[in-house]
């Protein structure tokens, strides 16, 4: 009963979503495939005319994608390394804080969306590593001086006690993005458990419910439509499944949001000309923080998508903020 009553919810919430998405366009601005998630997405000439921002630039909503790959296939290889000058390094500390925020357990299955390099994965197939470590050292110090009871509980427990695999699948869009990670992940040893799969944020290529944890990190300030993305990360979680996004956000602190904006519109772009040799990508890059929706906005926006429990959590004084929500 209860399934059915949640399953009720979720269908009323997307139905309204929909309907709310179709009145904006226009009725006849979509064709039948268009109704609900499927591997055709059909728009008519008057949304191929829609228009939205690349960076500081406004252009036609079928040019930023294209604009975005190009983007990304040119600071593929030095994006670590620009990752670091951007964020004099703190990309790492934040990247740890949204691990330590998941908290996942072994048998999670992750889908991290925009993740190339691979990044958030190898942070949680890590994660999982540690907390299945653990558990087992737990288990062995419990076992040191059994009970009868123990003994007993352990022939029931056998098979349970066989930790399940951890699944992280990497998806973006951009093949060159993804080529690095999979160097990235030879040269570290890590492949079990880890998949890589060119697919796109606003129609990603799985089923309805077949993740517990979707991530997007410094990824969803590039999508073209934020919303159709959102929607398409709370189709693909498992009900009670947990969406996290980090992503730069608005500085709360004064002085600290000058400083930051006079180091990443003079400083980052200069870094971009001297390490990788393109400014210009790095200039959109700064460009899209700033056209980024600040925290309480895009909160509103991950609830309209249909998430509960959306909340988030400022590091290092607003500059990037990670937000959270769950699927019913």
């Amino acid at each position: 009963m209860a399934t059915s009553v949640r399953l009720l919810v979720r269908r009323a919430i997307r139905l309204s979503y929909r309907n709310t998405s179709v009145s904006a366009a226009g009725a006849a601005g979509r064709s039948a495939c268009c109704w609900k998630p499927s591997p055709c997405r059909c728009f008519s000439d008057a949304a191929a005319d829609r228009s939205t921002h690349f960076g500081f630039e406004t252009v036609p909503e079928t040019e930023k994608a294209k604009r975005v790959y190009k983007v990304f296939e040119n600071v593929a290889q030095k994006y670590d390394v620009m990752n670091d000058a951007m964020s004099l390094g703190i990309h790492r500390v934040w990247k740890d804080m949204l691990l330590h925020a998941m908290h996942p357990q072994p048998g999670v299955r992750l889908l991290d969306v925009a993740g190339g390099t691979g990044d958030i994965a190898f942070r949680f197939l890590e994660y999982v590593r540690s907390q299945q470590e653990r558990h087992s050292r737990r288990a062995a110090r419990s076992m040191q001086t059994p009970s009868w009871q123990d003994i007993s509980n352990s022939y029931t427990t056998e098979d349970e006690d066989v930790p399940k695999e951890s699944r992280a699948v990497v998806c973006d869009i951009n093949k060159e993005m993804l080529r690095v990670g999979k160097q990235k992940a030879d040269s570290m040893g890590i492949s079990a458990g880890l998949s890589w799969v060119v697919g796109d944020a606003e129609e990603l290529p799985f089923d309805d419910d077949q993740f517990d944890i979707y991530t997007i990190a410094f990824g969803i300030r590039n999508v073209t439509r934020i919303d159709q993305a959102l929607q398409e990360a709370l189709r693909v979680l498992k009900p009670g499944g947990r969406f996290m996004c980090l992503e730069f956000s608005k500085v709360t602190n004064p002085v600290l949001a000058k400083l930051y904006d006079t180091y990443s519109f003079q400083m980052i772009p200069v870094l971009g000309e001297v390490i990788a040799g393109d400014w210009k990508s790095y200039q959109y890059l700064v460009e899209s923080i700033r056209k980024f929706p600040d925290q309480e906005e895009f909160k509103r926006m991950i609830e309209d998508a249909g998430f509960y429990c959306v909340q988030y959590y400022n590091f290092t004084a607003g500059v990037v903020a990670l937000h959270s929500g769950f699927k019913l």
